[in-house]
């Protein structure tokens, strides 16, 4: 055997040996652009650097369901400049108080434009039993506290007690988003 011959079938090998890292696609069955999803990244600080409309931390959701979501998101985006973020999170990491720890990630994220401040968060965690929508100054003054509270009691919370997380946050924001028009 040559020994360019030897040279290019051990880097093709070694090539074919290393492992990546792969994002998986999803093709939706509509026109709508591609959604990816990927593994959670850490930002600069303690907060997770969010890098989508919807990140499931917490794998509560299907590919589908993800695709569902974001969807909805990017459409209403596109119609309002409106921006929302859903997060699943499985521990808040040091911080002790998970309506803080839902703020600050949300303020570290920059949801919402800055110069109109509409913004928009849902924070939740399954293993934590915790939920919370914060909004930025822009979109408190149309949904309130009250109005945010009442669809996370009234909407949310009843599905998430049936184990249902993606009829609750589905439900929820579909409320939200009309309210918010």
């Amino acid at each position: 055997m040559k020994p360019i011959f030897k040279i290019i079938l051990i880097a093709f090998l070694t090539i074919c040996s290393c492992k990546t890292k792969q994002i998986e696609k999803i093709e939706p069955n509509t026109n709508a652009p591609k959604v990816e999803f990927s593994e959670y990244d850490l930002g600069e600080s303690d907060l997770p650097k969010l890098k989508r409309q919807v990140n499931d931390y917490e794998f509560v959701f299907t590919m589908e369901q993800l695709e569902n979501l974001t969807l909805k998101i990017r459409e209403f985006e596109q119609n309002t400049t409106n921006q929302i973020a859903i997060v699943s999170i499985k521990s808040i990491g040091k911080y002790t108080d998970f309506d803080k720890f839902a703020i600050d990630l949300s303020n570290y994220n920059g949801i919402g434009l800055k110069e109109k401040d509409n913004g928009l968060s849902i924070v939740f965690s399954k293993n934590l039993r915790k939920i919370r929508i914060s909004t930025g100054i822009g979109t408190e003054k149309i949904l309130t506290d009250e109005i945010c509270k009442n669809i996370i009691d009234q909407t949310i919370i009843p599905e998430f007690k049936d184990g249902n997380y993606y009829n609750g946050i589905e439900k929820g924001l579909t409320e939200l988003i009309a309210k918010w028009k």
